[in-house]
């Protein structure tokens, strides 16, 4: 029997030493509240910034009298020979350049008189000279400010055709329309 106690104490010691020596399970902290997850928001990809529309009368105030004259705007008008009368077929161009200039207020015209080659320099200077205030004239009679509207004239001095012939001629007996001001 002493046997019998030697060995349920040494299984007593055996298994407290075995119990003492187990890891103490450390407890968890609470898991953190649960977010309520939202559903993914989009994002919407803002547009290029785009530039602001411009109105006709902006894209009039960019460009330069240089840009202006290239895109010729107002008509030319030619005359017979020795002429400065107004003609048929010339009178709806004036009206057309008489719209512009009423739809471009701030506007002002140089009307340059031209003639062919033929004539003395001195008439050719004359003959320019009324063929420009004929057009002046019928912009006045259509409502265009007086004010707005400047005359010279080149005489034979600048060709509009380099020819020296009568096709050369009919183009270079003409009124042509700068704008000198916006």
């Amino acid at each position: 029997m002493k046997k019998l106690l030697i060995l349920s104490l040494a299984c007593l010691l055996v298994f407290g030493f075995v119990s003492s020596c187990k890891k103490k399970v450390e407890q968890a902290p609470p898991p953190p509240p649960q977010v309520q997850e939202q559903p993914p928001v989009e994002k919407v990809e803002q547009p290029p910034a785009q530039e602001p529309v411009l109105t006709e009368a902006d894209i009039f105030e960019r460009k330069t009298l240089e840009e202006l004259n290239a895109e010729k705007p107002m008509g030319m008008i030619h005359f017979d020979y020795d002429k400065f009368f107004i003609r048929d077929d010339a009178k709806s161009t004036l009206e057309s350049n008489a719209s512009f200039l009423e739809n471009w207020s701030s506007v002002k015209v140089l009307v340059e008189g031209h003639c062919d080659e033929r004539g003395t320099e001195e008439y050719n200077l004359a003959l320019g000279e009324k063929r420009a205030k004929s057009a002046y004239d019928y912009l006045i009679s259509l409502g265009i400010s007086a004010n707005r509207i400047k005359i010279i004239s080149y005489g034979k001095s600048q060709p509009f055709d380099m020819g020296h012939n009568e096709i050369a001629w009919q183009k270079n007996r003409r009124v042509q329309f700068t704008i000198i001001e916006k």
